[in-house]
């Protein structure tokens, strides 16, 4: 079958022309911006890629049109589908038509730490020899993939809230008919299509009303947010991380291990690099999920010594004079705060400046930016990126006092950064886009 993606470059799309390729369809697709890294991924799989919308597009005559939620009524190649009666999809309806019917699907969802949660637990499947299938939002370091089709009865994959397409609101995890559920966490986000946190409740209500009795799900014990999701109406067993019963973490040594335990009985010791204790109750989600799976606790604690982390999680880009260049993906006020302060118990008193593009839609909109100031304030110097926002940046982070600079050009930016910076400094990047490639400018710009 040759299917032609539109959107294709967003990474769940991109994901799925991945596996349609490796499952032997012909694969083609385009995009309003057709550029690397996406571009080059899957040129390198033989996808036929085609910038932007026109309607000549049809001439190529697929036999099914996937969907991105990119795309909304008014966009030209989608109103000639649409005249002509085309056969058409969405992007998780076909994913689970075709690839997760079946499959003992592992679904990860959550506000934040889906992208991590979902490699930790492809990482775990994977040192236990399951051989496990995925679709994850980012590029697990273990793999250097972001998605892969495989024979194997397991299928992780990163389930999230965000609506399906233009012609299906409901939130995309609905689709994936999971066995075992992650549910890490839920804040308000998304502010353009969800009105408020209690919108967001109950699409994950739906997601858990999915589950089968056979099934589990594994709830973060420290979100009121989630009991209330539960509480709605469960017929599935569930199992809590971080509280006192369920999944829990203890330090062992202050070296950044910890020890594993079960309903109070010890399960083993991770010893890894990665920091923070967001990081610890991702590894206790994935833990949990592997076990359901068949993976033995201590089997699952070995795995995750090995685990090398997602691009774009604390993931250093370079360092030039002694200042040390982070590239991280946070983007939502609990990630940035959280973020801070893992790179706070690492580098301890060493400055650190964080950098930050508000570019998310909810971001851009301003609907959670009364939290922002206090998220930012463990950092010594912040540097904002003001281009697009819809909200005065100055005056809404005021409180960040003299530590502050609001800048609305990405050059300027970060010729202000490298000025600042001096020898044992941590600079700290945080956007869910490109960012304009500020790391390099600043890596290229700190060079004498």
């Amino acid at each position: 079958m040759h299917i032609h993606i539109l959107g294709i470059c967003g990474t769940f799309m991109g994901g799925i022309a991945v596996i349609a390729k490796q499952a032997g369809h012909t694969v083609s697709g385009c995009d309003a911006n057709v550029y690397p890294p996406m571009s080059t991924q899957l040129e390198a799989q033989g996808i036929r890629l085609i910038e932007g919308w026109d309607r000549s597009q049809i001439d190529i005559e697929p036999d099914l049109f996937v969907i991105g939620n990119v795309v909304s009524r008014g966009n030209e190649l989608m109103e000639e589908i649409l005249d002509r009666a085309l056969p058409y999809v969405s992007g998780p309806r076909w994913l689970a038509e075709n690839v997760l019917s079946g499959k003992w699907v592992l679904g990860v969802a959550g506000t934040h730490g889906k992208t991590t949660t979902s490699a930790m637990l492809a990482w775990i499947l994977e040192h236990a020899g399951l051989n496990p299938g995925f679709l994850i939002g980012g590029v697990p370091l273990n793999f250097d993939v972001s998605a892969r089709a495989t024979d194997s009865a397991f299928f992780v994959i990163e389930a999230d809230e965000y609506d399906t397409a233009f012609f299906d609101k409901r939130s995309k995890f609905v689709h994936y008919r999971s066995r075992t559920v992650v549910l890490n966490n839920l804040e308000f986000d998304h502010a353009d299509i969800f009105a408020n946190l209690s919108e967001i409740e109950t699409q994950f209500h739906h997601l858990v009303r999915t589950v089968p009795e056979n099934g589990l799900i594994l709830a973060n014990a420290r979100e009121a947010s989630l009991q209330r999701v539960l509480d709605r109406g469960c017929w599935t067993p569930v199992e809590k991380i971080g509280g006192e019963e369920g999944w829990s973490a203890q330090d062992s040594d202050g070296s950044g291990g910890f020890e594993v335990f079960f309903n109070g009985k010890p399960q083993g010791h991770v010893q890894w690099p990665l920091n923070g204790e967001h990081n610890r109750m991702n590894a206790l989600a994935a833990i949990a999920a592997a076990r359901h799976a068949g993976v033995p606790a201590a089997t699952a604690v070995a795995a995750l010594s090995g685990f090398r982390n997602v691009r774009r999680r604390m993931e250093v880009r370079g360092s030039v004079g002694g200042i040390t260049v982070y590239d991280d993906f946070a983007h939502h006020p609990t990630a940035i705060a959280t973020t801070i302060a893992g790179l706070r118990a690492t580098v301890r008193n060493a400055r650190i400046l964080a950098v930050l593009e508000p570019r998310s839609n909810t971001m851009k909109m301003g609907s959670i930016k009364e939290a922002l100031a206090t998220s930012l304030a463990g950092a010594d110097l912040v540097f904002c990126y003001t281009g697009g926002l819809e909200w005065d940046a100055q005056e809404v982070l005021k409180p960040l006092g003299a530590k502050l600079q609001c800048i609305d050009d990405i050059e300027r930016l970060a010729q202000a950064i490298t000025r600042e910076s001096r020898n044992g400094d941590h600079v700290l990047v945080m956007s869910n886009g490109g960012f304009g490639n500020i790391h390099e400018k600043i890596l290229t710009k700190l060079v004498p």
